[in-house]
């Protein structure tokens, strides 16, 4: 029970801290003080709580995980295009595991002048949750090399609300908050990678980097 408990704890750890950045950012505080303030709570739910993606050897040693300064360029405000064809696909998590989700909207932004999109998708489990998933050019070098994760509303993970607009039809996406899934650490876990459509032939050069060579 202890160990749900603390599964628990962790989340709202997560979703308090998401929260909290979104509210700093609503109310017009620098985005750059925002974010190092972010970063400096999640490296400490690393280096210390029990349900941290680290396992106990890795924790002992932490010192902090390898950020891309902050890049303000990387933030774009997106319409959603909701107005998609529900598509079912399979996110491979490992040589054997599949997840389910379904593509539920489509969002387009301009990176070193290069028009790109990624589908947002319904992860198809209980209760279900958005996410979006991406892979691009700094992989596998510079950022993990299955990809990294922009949000996964079910772990607490969020995007970013635009002041006075409802429905969530028009957020802001900013990368310098993308982060790695947990089977970037060790090989503990198993996580939904990216499908090929979300795969940028541009690089995004923000958010967090590969964890270990």
């Amino acid at each position: 029970m202890s160990d749900y408990l603390s599964l628990y704890d962790y989340r709202c750890r997560v979703a308090t801290m998401y929260r909290e950045r979104n509210q700093a950012l609503l109310a017009g505080e620098d985005g750059e003080a925002v974010l190092q303030r972010f970063r400096a709570a999640r490296d400490e739910l690393f280096a210390t709580h029990p349900q941290s993606a680290l396992d106990e050897e890795q924790r002992s040693t932490f010192t902090g995980l390898h950020y891309f300064p902050y890049n303000p360029r990387l933030r774009f405000i997106v319409d959603i295009e909701a107005d998609v064809e529900p598509m079912r696909q399979t996110a491979m998590m490992n040589a054997n595991d599949l997840m389910s989700m379904t593509t539920v909207g489509h969002v387009r932004f301009t990176v070193e002048q290069e028009d790109v999109m990624l589908s947002l998708y319904w992860l198809d489990i209980y209760g279900g949750g958005l996410f979006l998933p991406f892979r691009d050019a700094t992989c596998p070098n510079e950022s993990y090399g299955g990809g990294r994760y922009l949000f996964d509303t079910i772990k607490g993970s969020d995007f970013v609300p635009i002041a006075g607009v409802s429905g969530y039809k028009r957020v802001m996406l900013d990368f310098n908050y993308a982060y790695n899934p947990s089977c970037a650490y060790n090989h503990a876990w198993t996580c939904p990678l990216a499908p090929t459509e979300n795969r940028l032939h541009v690089p995004i050069r923000a958010g967090e980097k590969k964890y270990r060579d």
